[in-house]
């Protein structure tokens, strides 16, 4: 393991980031900022919530403040304030995806996890190429997700180039639909850090956004949880692997932590810092932050009885803290949540969730349902598939997205921070939200649910008119040439 560990990290593409021997994360700064406001102030929350309102990153002593508010009326003005910041930055729309697992080889042995090696129970498998196309078929062609997360353990037989050659597997499919062709149009991809060589061959390839958890900020917690011969036993590996990842040219970046490891305010606060970080370092911060909880996971103790639960009302809190303290960023709820909350904060502050979501290896392309606790990383929650999902939104009055345009545009980077900043981006991603939902229901809908979406629809074409009149007829002639069998028109 040494030699593989040896091989794996390159210390200078962590040092070559750092200022002299400390990482960015000071745990006792975060303690103490956290313990100077435990009792805020009414005017100086609505003054913070106002900076929120105009898009800008909160600082660690604003988020503090935000994150110790008991006061019922000032929790409720927090949480309105979360909707109306990401309403003015994405619009009234919900993006989706489908986590597609393509191995749980790994060599790590984390203590959460029913990945990892030491657990007895765990039946391995990683998928060949074939494998990974009839996955593909399925999500792209029977259920019509347009953009997927691509998930890998870290193993010498699922590195870099088998990462690659999937990707450009899943890119290849298409599948008949009733209208044209069914096909997946952004892979984002969820996998270890990797060397600034091996991510620039992901870039190469057209991945959209590199996602890595941090797990846990706190570096003690971090240690105890994985062991320190392990490649992710090295925590500064983990944390600079964003800065490596902009320097090979990878412009989208996601952060996030598994909730349930330690305080949940000191999470919030490691995952503000480590969006200030990458804005002072490259002038971007993460394109996503994402906030799982701990669920079981088997061969996994520790999951039954974490010691930091994290329950439904801090879960809440912490979401609208997050979208209020970087208010441009995007936030991912997941399925490991329960429906009921999932729709929650889906209108209160996220921004993207998954829908018929199967986490076992080879889980799309198999008739059996059910969930398998020696298959899957963990359980979970929600198992909705996405026409229930997209219905129950659209019964909410919220429209669901399938659009890639900004990325294949070049609206990413330093570019999208700018749109999203000013509200522009939530224009486009309007336009292009109606015609990508268009395509779905014609291709992919039953017609009840063509019938309950058709009302969102109509509301979202009503105010591109009153809105954006000065593209209302262009978007108007994409529209009815989208319902007559057109697509992948955008703006």
């Amino acid at each position: 393991m040494s030699t593989l560990k040896e091989k794996i990290i390159k210390p200078d593409e962590i040092t070559k980031y750092m200022d002299g021997d400390r990482d960015f994360i000071d745990d006792g700064a975060i303690e103490r900022t956290l313990a100077q406001h435990c009792d805020p102030d009414p005017t100086q929350v609505r003054d913070i919530l106002a900076k929120s309102r105009a898009v800008e990153t909160l600082t660690p002593d604003e988020t503090a403040v935000l994150l110790h508010v008991e006061d019922p009326e000032l929790l409720e003005e927090m949480r309105q304030t979360a909707r109306e910041v990401k309403l003015k930055v994405y619009d009234n729309r919900i993006v989706t995806f489908a986590p597609l697992y393509m191995s749980n080889l790994c060599v790590n042995n984390c203590a959460y996890c029913g990945f990892r090696t030491g657990n007895p129970d765990a039946v391995r498998r990683k998928l060949s190429m074939d494998e990974v196309r009839r996955e593909t078929e399925a999500l792209a062609g029977e259920i019509g997700h347009k953009r997927l997360i691509v998930v890998y353990g870290e193993h010498p037989e699922t590195g870099a180039e088998y990462i690659a050659d999937t990707i450009r597997t899943v890119y290849d499919v298409e599948v008949p639909v009733r209208h044209g062709k069914g096909c997946i149009r952004r892979v984002n991809i969820n996998a270890a850090p990797m060397s600034i060589d091996d991510l620039r061959m992901l870039h190469d390839v057209g991945i959209g956004t590199f996602q890595v958890f941090q797990e846990t900020y706190h570096h003690d917690t971090y240690a105890s949880l994985h062991p320190a011969d392990t490649i992710k036993g090295d925590y500064r590996w983990r944390l600079y692997c964003m800065h490596r990842a902009f320097e090979a040219g990878v412009d989208d970046v996601g952060i996030g932590t598994l909730f349930g490891l330690y305080d949940w305010r000191f999470e919030v606060m490691g995952l503000l810092q480590h969006a200030r970080e990458l804005e002072d370092k490259f002038n971007i911060g993460p394109h996503t932050i994402s906030f799982p909880r701990l669920e079981p996971a088997g061969g996994s103790p520790l999951t039954r009885h974490p010691r930091h639960r994290v329950s439904d009302e801090d879960f809440r809190r912490l979401v609208t803290v997050l979208r209020l303290a970087v208010p441009y960023t995007g936030l991912i709820i997941t399925a490991r949540e329960s429906a009921e909350l999932r729709d929650e904060v889906l209108v209160h502050g996220c921004t993207q969730t998954d829908a018929s979501t199967r986490i076992g290896i080879g889980a799309y392309s198999e008739t059996d349902e059910d969930q398998h606790e020696e298959r899957q990383q963990f359980m979970l929650g929600d198992t909705r598939s996405l026409e229930e999902l997209i219905v129950a939104l659209a019964e909410k009055g919220i429209i669901t997205s399938f659009c890639t345009a900004g990325y294949r545009c070049g609206r990413t980077g330093e570019c999208i921070m700018d749109l999203l900043r000013t509200g522009q981006e939530g224009r486009f991603c309007k336009l292009n939200a109606v015609l990508t939902f268009r395509e779905w229901l014609d291709d992919f809908a039953s017609e009840e649910a063509r019938t309950l979406c058709e009302p969102v629809v109509q509301q979202e074409i009503a105010e591109i008119r009153e809105r954006v009149p000065q593209v209302y007829e262009k978007f108007m002639e994409h529209y009815h040439r989208t319902a007559a069998g057109a697509r992948d028109l955008y703006f």
